[in-house]
């Protein structure tokens, strides 16, 4: 790794981790509540790969999968088994996104995909796959003053919460949360911009947009998986559920894999990049988050494996064959 990426790494890994540390139940190994149980591998059994030992994969993604610990969980079998260290680096997906477009990733676990489909329509990523998927969840206090309990879809959720004019806290970070919620608030004819002191956008991760919600009774859009991990340390309720519980398929959650392009970066480690998509993708690596838990309940559910696979899941949505300037 050429010594501006390792400057690149050790000044944001810092940044990300203290901007994480705020979470008393994440504090640590970034592992927070989760139970590896069942989790372990023995595909360190195989040894080291030639070529590839001893090398270091730097990895940008974003704050919701470090928060839950399930990075941990992952990459663990991965670095054993191949003898190599993984950087992980947690930052918002559009951050994520903009660092490997910098060439100072290797590899981008994101969950955003429109954000995504530019990634690589600009030819800065290749061989993207289909990861994982949760939902998000609309969650606030007990007391619910915008009374969204009952509401049965996000956009309505979110417009008595404006004709309230509750407390609600904002990603505000271009992640992927956040560019969901600003989808939500488009569908429900509403401007963020347009809003009040009851609107405040953090520019903080998850784990520290659910602590402050929760410490000023707000509302916030989260991912489940989040929410899990931290639920038994904040007072913040699911108000609305997301598919996975029967709410609207607005708050689908996918999460993508996606390679940094060597043709646009010749200084990305391709090919331990792609040994760590064809992991996680595996059936091993699927299996790792199926059986990753936290409070007793799943935070992800693996998608990469199918028995019909999607072919859109490799190229941006909307893609064709006419899009091709191949003759």
């Amino acid at each position: 790794m050429p010594i501006q990426r390792r400057k690149f790494i050790a000044t944001v890994g810092s940044a990300a981790a203290a901007g994480l540390a705020g979470c008393s139940a994440l504090q640590g190994s970034g592992t927070g509540s989760g139970n590896q149980s069942g989790n372990e591998s023995d595909s360190g059994s195989g040894g080291s790969q030639p070529g590839i030992t001893g090398e270091t994969l730097t990895l940008t993604t974003t704050t919701s999968t470090y928060d839950t610990g399930l990075l941990d969980a992952l990459n663990a079998p991965f670095q054993d088994h191949y003898g190599v260290t993984v950087d992980a680096v947690a930052q918002g997906t559009g951050a994520a996104l903009e660092t490997a477009r910098n060439g100072d990733s290797d590899v981008v676990m994101v969950h955003a995909r429109s954000l995504e489909d530019e990634f690589m329509r600009e030819g800065y990523g290749v061989n993207r796959r289909d990861l994982m998927f949760n939902d998000f969840v609309i969650v606030g206090s007990s007391e619910d003053p915008a009374g969204i309990g009952d509401t049965e879809s996000a956009t309505g959720a979110f417009q008595a919460i404006a004709e309230s004019e509750s407390q609600f806290v904002s990603r505000g970070d271009n992640s992927g949360t956040h560019t969901k919620e600003l989808v939500i608030w488009e569908e429900a004819g509403l401007n963020p911009e347009n809003f009040g002191d009851w609107y405040m956008a953090a520019g903080q991760g998850m784990g520290e947009v659910l602590t402050q919600a929760s410490q000023q009774g707000a509302y916030t859009l989260a991912d489940r998986g989040t929410f899990l991990s931290m639920q038994s340390d904040i007072n913040l309720e699911i108000l609305v559920q997301g598919p996975i519980e029967g709410g609207p398929e607005l708050l689908a959650n996918p999460y993508g894999v996606i390679a940094v392009n060597p043709a646009v970066h010749e200084n990305v480690n391709y090919d331990l990049a792609m040994a760590y998509i064809g992991y996680i993708t595996s059936p091993e690596g699927q299996q790792i988050i199926e059986n990753y838990t936290a409070n007793g309940q799943q935070l992800f559910f693996p998608r990469a494996l199918s028995e019909e696979p999607d072919f859109q899941q490799y190229v941006p949505e909307g893609w064709s064959a006419s899009n091709s300037t191949d003759s």
